[in-house]
């Protein structure tokens, strides 16, 4: 099972980006496999020409299809989710979040956008076919603090929500794992047949 932390973010160091830091430290230890997409690191030319076939877009839209959840960050700008995360969304095939979960994360300048992520963001990840999107976590830019060196400082209450929102996440993902049946080995001798 694996859990794909998409950052869609325009900036390198965002706080957008330190939330998904911070769900990925989160989830260390529950067993699945986290990997992580930027979506600024992709193409500028394929994905504003919708490109799907440019090598660095299809390897994006690959690692989504084998993701069995995911965690989509974005900074909230004028009451939306970012630009660099709508064209990659657009570019995604139809189904592309079928049966999976997913967990929306924003951040953005005042509390006045929190419903971005339901007006916005949520109806495209239901479009795209997500079976279960979780509540999301909103923080505003007071409550993550970036430090020169690199580091970021969440308030209490985000940090919170966070542990809520990553262990219904793990609880989601391990509830739809499939379950390895093993049965010991039978000998030809010890089988019974009735006709």
């Amino acid at each position: 099972m694996s859990i794909l932390l998409v950052a869609g973010s325009p900036s390198e160091r965002s706080r957008s980006a330190a939330l998904l830091d911070a769900v990925n430290y989160r989830l260390r230890g529950h067993g699945p496999e986290v990997e992580r997409l930027q979506v600024r690191d992709l193409s500028p030319q394929a994905l504003l020409l919708a490109d799907a076939a440019h090598r660095s877009v299809a390897a994006a839209v690959d690692q989504v299809a084998r993701a069995r959840a995911l965690v989509i960050a974005t900074p909230v700008y004028k009451a939306a989710y970012s630009g660099v995360l709508k064209v990659f969304l657009d570019l995604l095939p139809q189904t592309a979040f079928k049966g999976k979960t997913v967990l929306p994360i924003a951040t953005g300048g005042s509390p006045h956008h929190m419903l971005a992520l339901d007006y916005a963001l949520r109806p495209v990840l239901q479009s795209l076919g997500a079976r279960h999107i979780l509540p999301g976590v909103y923080a505003t830019d007071s409550q993550v603090t970036l430090t020169p060196e690199g580091a970021h400082h969440l308030a209490g209450d985000v940090s919170d929500r966070l542990d809520e929102a990553v262990a219904a996440l793990v609880q989601e993902v391990q509830r739809d794992a499939p379950v390895a049946t093993v049965f010991r080995p039978v000998a030809f001798a010890d089988v019974r047949c009735s006709v």
